[in-house]
């Protein structure tokens, strides 16, 4: 079982480039302005505007460096969905689209995977100009693509307001919904902004095919990521939903126990020649994909069959003198779990591989006891049998 870097097509950044031409946005502070929104994208949250993409320097950045940094983690989740058999039409609805990030991803996808069916997406955003950027990007692919088969459409909408909903229910239900970097802008001012997004969650499943599913993606931020962990948590409470995918249960999320806690995912990734460049004049190190995500559905399938001795990784894989440990997640909460090098051997060599987002097999668990008292620390035996059962 081998884990491949994320990548983005040849199609995907020459559309980009084409309208980044066409736009005629000046190169020159492109670094300096890539840093300035990732500082607002991540430690400077309050001071973020929803206008910044009607700023056409703060576009040629965002198009430049974020569009295909995001795009590449949602064709991650796409792949990691439910493979259904070979649809006649497949509807998608990208709210909150921006330039259209979603659909792109998905538009990238659907021609690499050879789909023989029907795409239609529709793109929902309260900005007319991300919207027609977003026009221009699906053009430009197609185009570059040699493809005509696919539809687009766009709505104008906030999407705190009933109006975007009554606008696009006639063209449900849909097979894939993504809300993409979105769900935290929501009802930032509200009373109870959990309450809130648990609602409009719960308002947009009822457009989602009984085979459906709901992409949500956030920033691998704390904040950003508890909030996310606490709409998962009332979701489910109220029985709105069923979870694909992270989760290996549906109990509360046991990574909110502790404040300091949140859970993310990390998946290996090859940047484009023009990412590496940012990032080299700017100082980042862009060289694994990021965020946190909800993959939920109404037909209860999961992405493993659960089971007590099934495990997502948490953690990274933390090397230590003499061993090695990390966090692991399901239905009896995070516990810790290591290794010692000395009984490294192949019953549990498979241990080794181990990476955030890995679902594995444990076949046994040991927990010693020292004066009274049962370690939290689980260790894995030299005898005990170590599976890889999924990938991220």
């Amino acid at each position: 079982m081998q884990r491949h870097n994320a990548t983005v097509s040849p199609l995907v950044l020459g559309a980009i480039h084409q309208l980044i031409e066409k736009e005629g946005f000046p190169q020159s502070r492109l670094a300096q302005v890539v840093s300035d929104l990732s500082r607002l994208f991540t430690k400077e949250r309050t001071e973020l505007s929803r206008s910044y993409l009607e700023d056409p320097t703060a576009v040629m950045a965002y198009l430049s460096y974020f569009v295909p940094v995001n795009l590449s983690k949602i064709q991650a989740l796409l792949d990691e969905m439910p493979r259904e058999q070979a649809q006649e039409r497949f509807s998608v609805l990208d709210l909150g689209s921006g330039p259209g990030t979603g659909s792109l991803a998905v538009r990238d996808w659907w021609h690499h995977q050879k789909h023989v069916g029907e795409l239609n997406v529709v793109a929902v955003d309260s900005s007319p100009a991300a919207l027609g950027q977003a026009n221009q990007l699906w053009i430009g692919y197609s185009h570059l693509a040699g493809l005509t088969t696919a539809g687009f459409q766009r709505h104008e909408g906030n999407l705190e307001q009933a109006g975007w909903l009554a606008q696009v229910r006639p063209r449900a239900p849909f097979d894939l919904i993504i809300l993409a970097n979105s769900l935290n802008e929501l009802y930032v001012g509200a009373n109870d902004p959990i309450a809130a997004r648990t609602k409009f969650v719960a308002d947009t499943l009822s457009l989602l095919a009984p085979s459906g599913t709901m992409m949500i993606l956030e920033p691998a931020l704390r904040e950003t990521s508890r909030a996310l962990h606490h709409v998962r948590d009332r979701l489910l409470q109220e029985k709105r939903c069923t979870v694909f995918s992270p989760c290996l249960h549906e109990n509360s999320c046991p990574a909110l126990v502790n404040p300091y806690d949140w859970c993310h995912e990390e998946r290996a990734w090859d940047p484009p020649t023009v990412i590496r460049q940012i990032d080299d004049e700017v100082g980042f190190i862009k060289d694994a994909l990021k965020f946190s995500y909800l993959l939920l559905r109404n037909d209860g399938r999961t992405i493993v069959e659960r089971r007590p001795d099934v495990y997502r990784v948490v953690s990274e894989l933390r090397e230590m003198k003499g061993e090695k440990r990390a966090w692991l997640c399901n239905e009896q909460g995070r516990q810790e779990v290591g290794r010692q090098d000395r009984l490294t051997s192949p019953q549990n060599q498979a241990f080794d591989a181990w990476h955030r987002g890995a679902i594995v097999q444990i076949e046994r668990i040991v927990r010693k006891e020292k004066g009274g008292k049962v370690s939290a620390l689980g260790r894995i035996e030299q005898d005990a049998a170590v599976e890889m059962v999924r990938l991220a």
